[in-house]
């Protein structure tokens, strides 16, 4: 049964290893999108902005020349009947115009020729008295002195009044011409129908909610508005008070708050306007439409890329997951090769190791197959010098198997198993085993331990590794003539361990520095060296979480320094339980 305290780390790497994964899959998914989506979103803004200032320009240019068109007409209508008048006035003399049958006779020839446009006819003196009237009413001898249009009229030679209810209480406005006799002079007016005036201004329609009217510079209305319209507040308030350039377009919002766009031309030399409005909403309906139309494109395709760019992302994190998982293992076969390298360079240390013991044994158990021979053994002295042989025996055998416990602790299969573990007993244990390399190299081993060191949580057999590959470095740098292998273990500040392998050898040229940890990297003669040592001692430091650096300089020894986390959570471990596994 593997112990708890065993498993915990390995969990926290996994948790750790599936947080990893899901932030990577995060991140390559916002990746996907941010790259898909910008620049759709950047060209779609912009297109869409393009759009929308070609659409308006559009709408305006159509309102523009919509109100330039009809207010053309209307001033061409009303050029149009003041020049019925003059005619009339200039092919007849003041006798004829002051005939009642003549004038009914004009009459009935402008209305067939016009359509009705004219209502009556009249000729007035300069007095304001009507001398002739032919029409509908009953205006003969009317008396206009008082009226605006017979005031102007005196003044100048023709003139087209404003829309007004005067003698016949029905909106009407008057065409009027000054002709001129000997001594005398008289005015020929004629009425225009207010109703057929209008129809040329109702039947400017624009989508469902355009309509036209025609304002005078006091703000009445000229002709008759298919809506209700409120001339007291917003646009219209602000072009009557001249705050509004004639001829512009312009998007306000209308006296109950809606956005509406207004277009105004000049009619009757300024003293009228043609006013033209619509909707905001009913003009740019199309624009709105495609409005959402692209945001609903947007939405869709949004979607999409989001969807892709999950299952895109999912599936290269697991190809990751895979090459790393696989990396870890090969990762794993390398280790276990370095400490194959490293068991094949003690294998003779270690042998000569265990020939001194061994040939002790085979001396004391000839001697004492010689006092057999001798029959020593019945004597006292004879037992008490077998007795010793034995226990020499005995002790050169527990020597060997030491030895061998030792180099097979270390050539185990590499066990990647986390748990708390005593450096200072782990260092000398590692020193222990590179006796009989350090003698034949000349190499004192002297190790400066800090006592009540904290635990480490680290793999023993990995940690082995790291600690021969550093102290096989340091002896081999260190030429003919020996030297000093120092390993120190302390307490940092910020509370991690270190890990201290300084030697008195050859040093690293400063331009070598920063490729002694790439794998196969080596500056020992060829055969001597895989390269792979420093490479391990990396990996396996940076999987700890460590840290692993390097000061040397030629001719002056190599320090490597190793950082090691202190474990989160000390593992305990109960009455009975060790860090090992238990059956």
């Amino acid at each position: 049964m593997v112990q708890r305290g065993k498993q915990k780390p390995q969990i926290i790497r996994n948790n750790l290893q599936v947080r990893k994964y899901r932030v990577l899959t995060r991140n390559l998914i916002l990746l996907v999108v941010v790259i898909s989506l910008l620049p759709l979103m950047l060209t779609g803004a912009i297109i869409l902005h393009e759009f929308q200032v070609a659409y308006k320009a559009k709408v305006y240019d159509h309102l523009s020349e919509l109100v330039q068109k009809h207010s053309q007409n209307i001033d061409i209508f009303l050029n149009d009947r003041l020049g019925d008048i003059r005619v009339v006035a200039r092919s007849s003399d003041i006798k004829q115009l002051t005939s009642q049958e003549y004038l009914r006779n004009k009459l009935q020839l402008l209305r067939e020729e016009y359509g009705g446009a004219f209502v009556d006819l009249g000729v007035v003196n300069e007095q304001g008295i009507q001398l002739a009237y032919a029409g509908p009413f009953n205006l003969a001898m009317a008396d206009y002195s008082q009226a605006q249009w017979f005031k102007h009229t005196l003044n100048s030679e023709h003139y087209i009044s404003d829309v007004f209810e005067g003698l016949r209480g029905t909106p009407h406005f008057i065409v009027a011409v000054r002709k001129n006799c000997e001594d005398r002079c008289v005015i020929i007016k004629a009425t225009i129908d207010f109703e057929a005036f209008t129809a040329l201004v109702r039947n400017i329609r624009i989508g469902a909610t355009g309509f036209a009217f025609i304002l005078n510079l006091q703000g009445q209305f000229q002709t008759k508005p298919p809506f209700d319209v409120i001339l007291s507040r917003g646009f219209y308030f602000d072009l009557l008070k001249g705050r509004v350039e004639p001829g512009r377009i312009v998007e306000v919002h209308d006296a109950l708050g809606r956005q509406t766009i207004f277009a105004v031309a000049p009619l009757k030399g300024g003293q009228w306007f043609l006013c033209v409005q619509q909707s905001a909403s009913d003009a740019f309906a199309y624009l709105r439409t495609t409005e959402r139309l692209s945001l609903i494109l947007f939405a869709v395709i949004s979607v999409l890329v989001v969807v892709v760019g999950f299952l895109v992302s999912r599936r290269m994190v697991s190809h990751i997951a895979s090459a790393d998982k696989e990396r870890a293992a090969m990762s794993d076969k390398v280790v276990e090769a370095g400490r194959l390298a490293s068991i094949g360079e003690l294998a003779a240390g270690i042998a000569h190791e265990i020939n001194n013991p061994v040939a002790i044994m085979v001396e004391e158990a000839g001697w004492i197959q010689d006092l057999l021979d001798e029959g020593v053994p019945d004597t006292e002295e004879g037992i008490t010098e077998i007795m010793r042989a034995v226990k020499q025996i005995r002790t050169q055998g527990s020597r060997c198997k030491e030895i061998t416990h030792k180099l097979l602790s270390f050539a185990r299969k590499t066990d990647p198993t986390m748990r708390e573990i005593n450096l200072n007993e782990l260092v000398e244990e590692v020193i222990g085993l590179m006796g009989q390399k350090t003698r034949y190299a000349n190499v004192q081993i002297v190790s400066e331990l800090a006592e009540d060191l904290p635990p480490i949580s680290a793999s023993p057999s990995e940690m082995q590794q790291v600690l021969l590959n550093l102290l096989n470095n340091a002896v081999d740098s260190i030429v003919q003539g020996g030297g000093t292998v120092t390993v120190r273990t302390r307490l940092a500040d910020n509370g991690s361990v270190l890990l201290e392998v300084q030697d008195t050898g050859i040093g690293i040229a400063e331009a070598n520095l920063g490729r002694i940890f790439d794998p196969f990297y080596t500056t020992k003669p060829v055969g001597q060296g895989t390269g792979l040592g420093l490479s391990i001692c990396y990996g396996i430091i940076n999987k700890l979480g460590g840290d692993i650096s390097v000061r040397s300089a030629k001719q002056q020894g190599t320090t490597f320094i190793v950082s090691l986390p202190r474990p989160k959570e000390s593992v305990q471990a109960g009455p009975g339980q060790s860090g090992d596994s238990a059956s």
